[in-house]
């Protein structure tokens, strides 16, 4: 499991607009907008508006997520968080000696 901190949002604004975004390389993945998950996250994602909990995270979850908040005028703030996910490593075989 994972919990990423949304830091970008002020409890101060009334009404905020909250979106998360995933970039993995140079594709963007918007996957929390008009107030819900997006597929596939819905099903594994928690979200509350200052932390999104994974309930299982594997290595294609590794990346940037980025929070933006948008409150009332043009009040605006953006956070992000590198998540790393390591996979489980393969044991290394066990060497040899050469003779």
């Amino acid at each position: 499991a994972a919990d990423i901190p949304c830091s970008a949002y002020r409890s101060s604004w009334s009404n905020p607009r909250i979106e998360w975004k995933f970039q993995k390389g140079s594709s963007l993945v918007l996957f929390y907008y008009g107030g819900e998950l997006t597929e596939p996250y819905k099903n594994r994602v928690q979200f509350s508006p200052t932390t999104i909990h994974f309930n299982t995270v594997t290595r294609e979850d590794t990346g940037k997520y980025i929070c933006e908040v948008v409150g009332d005028g043009s009040h605006i703030a953006k956070s992000e968080v590198n998540l790393i996910v390591q996979g489980a490593a393969a044991p290394e075989p066990p060497s040899l000696p050469v003779p």
